[in-house]
């Protein structure tokens, strides 16, 4: 027998719709990061092909994370208008058009221009993802549910680099990117016809300037600033370890093979384990100080120049990503009295703001002093983030309730 919903209406874990949705949004997370990220381990080969330094190369991934970010408050405010589940099928479908456009890209520029016109598309499926599992959820669900779908993020990162490095490896990387296009348009069929009609949003309809409100309101938050904060420097730390391990792997010492640099990141799958394990624990702050902490272990690992170490501490600060970006945006939606959907649009916006910084600053570092100047980097964002953690643990409104994922009861 399935447990009765805390709320009339909620989907709770075991249910078919928690199956259907959890499944749907599984697929669509892995098909969004697979074609948000399959360029990461081809920017060494556009460097070569395009005559681009690492940071130039570097654009084709934060032109698209940056355009995604800006473009993250519209797609919540047309979600709010016109439904989320509309909003989410149109996004995946033409971002996997605008993605296979990207890999008959004669140039450079056209190239950049695609990219980041696959920002500003995939913006629609992230931040309404979330408030949909938010508002849908009964909350003792939500957790569990927020670490499937950030679980399929991790698949799909790992698929995405790896088929396209593969691939790109036998057939170029036009093929590779175009292979990702097709899996996108798959998973838009499958959300189309799997997914559950979302019911205790279907009467919402926010205005402009009831959207600008509540963002004001979320951003003199401490907890959800904070949060915020984190997702920049975890997101951050993640895209600028993962563009320059392939630099690194590619050059002696290592001088690996293209095709096994895209699949280390088959490391991916500690994510797929870290997320919903993380995502399940009671006490936040603990899980959130347990990630930060895997997050410096792994990266101090990658120092010495031995494949191993580098391999065991990549897989730790993957682990400590995903787990940490589980809890991190699960507290969000709990944390947002209202607004959830702007409240989610918050902290992608924060979170891809963070990729796009880190990505860039990141290839300046490599340039100027190597692989220990990546480290230096992210060891810097990586003490931002145990500041912010440090102030969510003196903060009484960060106190958890009886049950998981409730709303905070404190400031408002």
């Amino acid at each position: 027998m399935n447990p009765i919903p805390d709320e009339p209406g909620r989907i709770v874990r075991g249910s078919d719709d928690y199956r259907r949705a959890g499944r749907s949004l599984f697929v669509a997370g892995a098909a969004t990061f697979g074609m948000l990220y399959s360029v990461q381990p081809l920017l060494p080969e556009f460097a070569r092909e395009f005559g681009q330094t690492p940071a130039g190369a570097s654009l084709t991934l934060s032109v698209s994370t940056v355009l995604l970010a800006a473009a993250l408050p519209i797609a919540g405010l047309l979600s709010d208008r016109i439904g989320r589940k509309r909003v989410m099928e149109a996004s995946l479908l033409l971002a996997s058009l605008i993605c296979l456009a990207a890999a008959l890209a004669p140039g450079f520029a056209s190239l950049l221009a695609l990219r980041a016109l696959l920002g500003i598309l995939l913006a629609g499926l992230p931040a309404v993802a979330m408030t949909y599992l938010a508002e849908e959820m009964d909350p003792a669900s939500l957790g569990a549910a927020m670490g499937l779908y950030i679980s399929g993020n991790s698949i799909g990162g790992l698929a995405g680099r790896g088929a396209v490095s593969t691939i790109s490896d036998l057939a170029g990387w036009r093929w590779g990117v175009g292979a990702v296009a097709l899996c996108g348009l798959l998973a838009a069929w499958q959300l189309m016809r799997r997914l559950p009609e979302p019911r205790r949003s279907a009467a919402n309809r926010t205005t402009p300037q009831e959207m600008l409100a509540h963002s004001r309101r979320h951003l003199r938050r401490p907890v959800l600033l904070a949060l915020f904060g984190i997702g920049a420097v975890l997101m951050g730390g993640f895209v600028t370890l993962y563009s320059y391990l392939a630099f690194r792997l590619l050059a002696p010492p290592f001088e690996l093979p293209q095709a096994w640099v895209g699949w280390i990141f088959i490391l991916f799958l500690t994510g797929s384990v870290s997320s919903p394990l993380m995502g399940r624990l009671r006490d936040r702050r603990a899980a959130l100080g347990l990630a930060l902490g895997l997050l410096a272990a792994g990266l101090a690992l990658t120092l010495p120049e031995q494949l191993g170490l580098t391999l065991l501490g990549t897989a730790l600060f993957t682990a400590g990503f995903f787990g940490g970006h589980a809890v991190a945006s699960a507290w969000v939606g709990a944390a947002a009295p209202a607004g959830r959907a702007q409240a989610s649009s918050l902290y992608l916006l924060f979170y891809y703001a963070g990729s796009s910084l880190g990505g860039t600053a990141g290839g300046l570092a490599w340039s100027a002093a190597g692989w220990p100047g990546v480290v230096r980097l992210i060891g810097g964002m990586l003490a931002a983030g145990l500041l912010l953690w440090l102030a969510l643990c003196l903060l009484p409104s960060a106190r958890l309730s009886a049950r998981p994922y409730d709303l905070d009861k404190g400031e408002r």
